[in-house]
């Protein structure tokens, strides 16, 4: 309960293709984010947060769901999330909140207006199904309840922020739910640019640059300076958000998520800027603060994004509905024992039909090829990938699949994404072993294998 004893407010600042390396609590130098930094300082800061999905589509109905891809349905861009799905605003909604959603969508048919039916359940609605082709970085254009296109004025992140600060103010009796999804840091993809405000055009050109998009071949040199302005432009908007709370006495009494449906490789790991298992595709910055969350600090365990919807309903005292495969984090926030996952399942489509587990340590990646990402959820024959010792490479810069000094670490985490995937629901594959690398020879690199 919040500070007045009501069910507390709940806000879901939602990122898009944002690393998680952008912010300061994870060491980028250039101050980026320091309200992003302040927000998990002196809240909960869910340091090891993944998308387990990295695709915009399936890790948006991942979010709304709490399920898996291949259990919802949405395991690719294009393939709408059934207006029979259960997402958390119904949830919302049946506790009597106000719930609105704002910003990109894309789980509909199409890609401007969302059909009443593909909405998820929320009752306030501005928004597009694929927010990039309705505006650009200062024509901002999305659809009401009514399906009528509004246009709105500023930056687009200013914009979305607006029409968020004015749900807020409307709200602000009564217990609601506002998730408020941007495009940013997203490419603009008629122009595959990084559009940031035209005051911050210039000012992260030839600055810091992360140890895998400074090793490998890829645009970032071309495109993080743009890329940083939008991470920057985002922190002052949920700075702008925060302010609005404090202003109208709602700091204390709404609960405020910050994370990203995936992060960005900058072409280094395949031709484009995501779809794949690797750290640069599916870790994102994530913090939450209010009621519950407060001086939680730092939080070490592996958190996806199948957590947030439980986390969410739990701290607002509803009920996490059984078909949900995600856990509140609660008990962590509480430190009181719980039965914590220590490895997280990674699904990609679209680029691969791959799979991955990640622990604290490792990361293990396997391939289907001869399958359709396009048709294919799953496989039931995978060939090993990579394999990543995050301790000593947390940049992923050195693939050791098929060195015979860690065919046991491989096989171990073989059977570790064996079982999880079977858990879910997926067929319990077979998986080849990679080639053995021979004495003096080099691994090939994966950027190597698109050449």
């Amino acid at each position: 309960m919040s500070s007045t004893g009501k069910r507390p407010n709940v806000i879901v600042f939602f990122t898009d293709q944002q690393r998680w390396d952008t912010t300061g609590v994870h060491g980028n130098p250039l101050d980026l984010t320091p309200n992003f930094d302040r927000m998990a300082t002196r809240g909960t800061h869910l340091y090891n947060t993944f998308s387990m999905q990295p695709v915009c589509g399936p890790a948006r109905a991942c979010m709304q769901t709490g399920q898996y891809a291949t259990v919802n349905g949405s395991f690719r861009n294009g393939i709408p999330l059934s207006p029979d799905a259960k997402t958390i605003a119904h949830y919302f909604n049946d506790a009597g909140y106000r719930t609105g959603y704002i910003g990109k969508w894309h789980l509909a048919p199409g890609n401007k207006p969302v059909p009443e039916e593909y909405r998820g359940g929320y009752q306030e609605w501005l928004a597009s199904n694929v927010l990039e082709y309705t505006s650009r970085a200062y024509e901002t254009t999305m659809y009401d309840e009514n399906n009528e296109a509004v246009q709105l004025p500023g930056y687009r992140a200013d914009a979305l922020t607006d029409a968020a600060i004015r749900f807020i103010d409307r709200n602000k009796q009564d217990p609601f739910f506002l998730f408020v999804s941007y495009v940013e840091p997203h490419n603009q993809n008629q122009r595959d640019d990084y559009p940031a405000p035209e005051s911050y055009r210039g000012r992260y050109t030839s600055r810091w640059v992360p140890p895998d998009l400074a090793e490998f071949r890829g645009s970032a040199h071309r495109h993080l300076d743009g890329y940083y302005g939008m991470v920057k432009r985002l922190d002052e908007s949920l700075g702008r958000l925060q302010d609005t709370l404090i202003s109208l006495k709602l700091d204390k009494d709404t609960i405020l998520v910050f994370t990203s449906d995936h992060a960005c490789h900058f072409r280094t790991r395949n031709v484009e800027y995501k779809r794949s298992c690797h750290e640069s595709s599916i870790r994102v910055p994530t913090a939450i603060c209010g009621p519950g969350f407060d001086s939680g600090g730092q939080l070490r365990e592996l958190v996806t994004l199948l957590d947030i919807a439980p986390t969410l309903l739990d701290a607002a005292g509803l009920e996490v509905p059984a078909h949900m495969q995600g856990r509140s984090v609660l008990p962590l926030v509480r430190r009181q024992s719980a039965d914590w996952p220590d490895d997280v399942l990674i699904q990609i489509s679209e680029s691969q039909v791959g799979r991955a587990v990640r622990t604290a340590r490792w990361k293990y990646g396997v391939d289907a090829p001869g399958f359709d990402p396009s048709k294919d959820m799953y496989a039931d024959k995978y060939v090993e990938q990579y394999l990543y010792d995050l301790e000593s490479d947390p940049y992923e810069l050195q693939n050791l699949i098929g060195f015979p000094s860690h065919r046991e670490v491989a096989d171990r985490l073989q059977q570790r994404l064996i079982r999880r995937m079977t858990a879910i629901g997926e067929p319990e594959p077979t998986i080849e072993p990679a080639p053995p690398v021979r004495s003096g020879q080099r691994q090939v690199l994966d950027w190597e294998l698109e050449l």
